[in-house]
């Protein structure tokens, strides 16, 4: 097994966290995003997962995703550290499920984001491989989101000035990476400066630039 392939649990509950910024996904396709509770520890991830999917579009058994990420050697100790609960039993993760690498099994995007300004911390993506899961996508240059659009691979990320409060970043980047057969290549980077019509926050269509 590769340093990036992650074997997981095959009992457990899905996505969203605490957090109120998570914006799930853009497809009005298979994916789906749920809330993540635990009633118990991450156990020690059986030795697969089967690739087969629902009706739905989620695989046939659901995913943990709080066990995937402790057991991925590409997620950071610190990301790895700081995976509690919010509050009571909900972690502050979003997963979705849906179609980004072309593959016959449905993809998994998890998000980690903060408790505290639900800010992303990290964004992955896990691949289906022989009956295992492999993290083919990992960005945890905070804050930033991931999304599946149009089976594309959509990364938003906010750009804070020196002196923008949380609520009100000076603008945004979004990156599209597209699946190459192999991993992912960046196939276009939009960058938005915001206005400081009330507060900030007013996308400025004036001072868009497209790379």
């Amino acid at each position: 097994m590769s340093a990036g392939t992650v074997v997981l649990a095959g009992t457990v509950l899905f996505a969203a966290g605490c957090s109120a910024g998570g914006t799930g996904l853009r497809d009005g396709g298979p994916a789906h995003t749920d809330p993540v509770s635990k009633s118990s520890p991450a156990a020690t991830p059986p030795d697969h997962v089967p690739a087969t999917t629902g009706a739905s579009g989620k695989p046939a058994k659901k995913v943990d995703p709080v066990a995937l990420l402790q057991a991925d050697p590409k997620v950071s100790a610190e990301v790895k550290r700081d995976l509690k609960p919010c509050t009571g039993k909900e972690y502050p993760i979003d997963v979705s499920y849906g179609k980004v690498t072309g593959n016959s099994a449905v993809d998994i995007v998890v998000n980690v984001l903060s408790c505290a300004d639900a800010l992303g911390r990290g964004s992955y993506v896990y691949r289906s491989e022989g009956g295992t899961y492999e993290n083919v996508f990992s960005d945890e240059q905070s804050p930033v989101y991931a999304e599946i659009d149009r089976g594309d691979l959509v990364v938003t990320r906010p750009v804070y000035g020196k002196s923008d409060p949380l609520a009100y970043p000076s603008g945004e980047d979004v990156i599209t990476y597209r699946w190459d057969g192999d991993k992912f290549g960046e196939q276009d980077r939009v960058h938005t400066d915001y206005s400081n019509v009330d507060g900030g926050a007013q996308p400025a269509p004036a001072v868009t630039q497209k790379n």
